[in-house]
């Protein structure tokens, strides 16, 4: 007999693991680390403080917001720091130390607590962050500071931003060859916010979530593949190789769009997600008035989540089309 026991008939998916959100949290902000130091090294100590503002004032708010919504306290599952550290790797190494506390306050009291708290948020709360600051302080989101002095080094703007404003000539002529830059691009030696830089470390983290399974393929590989096909209509090989390694479109689609509360459940949800964010991403890059698109790509395809959600879910065994 099945006495005191229950059965739970769900819908798929049924996610099963052993791993506590707590875990989880901690592992994504370890495959950062990689990332986050090169940050430090390329842009100096001014980066390692930038990070260091985010994260107190994640933590900080999320203490005062449970403690407000007299909620127990959260603030050692590691969410609020992984928050605050993804929003610092989105800002540039010279941004005022004032404004990241404010970019850490609002991800999240406005874009976390607002809706609930962890697990009702409706937009990526690091993302919502950046897209706060760069709407309220525009000049200074994008003044990029200038890279460490090496032999070698470039001072220039951002490669994208580069590439918008001033055209393929003005970036050949800080770069010289297509080879240079994309070996620059590739470990992170170009101007940009600290953490999206270094494709390569980007890639290595995103290669651990896979294997730790905290992530699956279906969001990263669709994203990255759309960006892949339009940038070679647009601009062939170096089309390709120049929008992947660019920007933050490698620490958005292993890190953001990936964050489990405000993508799809569904394998097929994840697939369309992805390919949406691609599409906007170089909808914004080609044709917006920004130079990047990862941002603003990831939050509005977070709006329509449910959405994808509702027509991609596997029906319910044995009920008719609107069961």
């Amino acid at each position: 007999m099945l006495k005191d026991k229950h059965l739970t008939v769900t819908v798929s998916p049924h996610i099963k693991t052993a791993l506590s959100t707590e875990k989880m949290m901690w592992i994504v902000s370890c495959a950062l680390i990689p990332a986050s130091a090169a940050g430090i090294y390329f842009f100096g100590f001014r980066a390692a403080l930038v990070i260091a503002a985010c994260i107190v004032s994640s933590l900080l708010s999320e203490l005062f917001c449970t403690l407000l919504m007299k909620k127990p306290a959260t603030i050692k599952d590691g969410s609020a720091f992984l928050t605050g550290l993804l929003l610092a790797l989105c800002l540039p190494p010279g941004l005022p130390l004032w404004m990241c506390f404010l970019g850490g306050f609002f991800a999240i009291a406005v874009s976390k607590f607002a809706f609930g708290g962890l697990g009702f948020n409706i937009f990526n709360p690091a993302l919502a962050g950046r897209a706060f600051l760069m709407g309220a302080f525009a000049k200074e989101m994008t003044s990029w500071k200038t890279l460490r002095v090496f032999p070698d080094g470039i001072t220039a703007a951002t490669p994208l931003n580069l590439l918008k404003e001033q055209g393929y000539d003005s970036l050949m002529k800080v770069y010289d060859s297509h080879s240079y830059l994309f070996k620059e691009l590739f470990i992170g030696h170009v101007g940009g916010s600290i953490g999206e830089t270094s494709a390569a470390l980007l890639i290595i983290g995103g290669l651990i979530l896979l294997f730790a399974r905290i992530i699956t393929w279906h969001i990263p590989v669709s994203y990255i593949l759309t960006v892949a096909i339009i940038s070679y209509f647009t601009g062939g090989t170096f089309g390709i190789i120049f929008h992947l390694l660019s920007g933050g479109l490698m620490i958005g689609a292993f890190f953001m769009a990936t964050d489990p509360v405000t993508s799809p459940l569904t394998s097929k949800g994840q697939l369309v997600f992805g390919a949406g964010c691609g599409i906007l991403t170089m909808l914004i890059r080609l044709r917006g008035g920004y130079p990047e698109g990862v941002c603003y790509a990831i939050l509005l395809m977070n709006s329509v989540t449910p959405l994808i959600e509702r027509y991609s879910k596997t029906r319910i065994f044995g009920a008719g089309k609107n069961g």
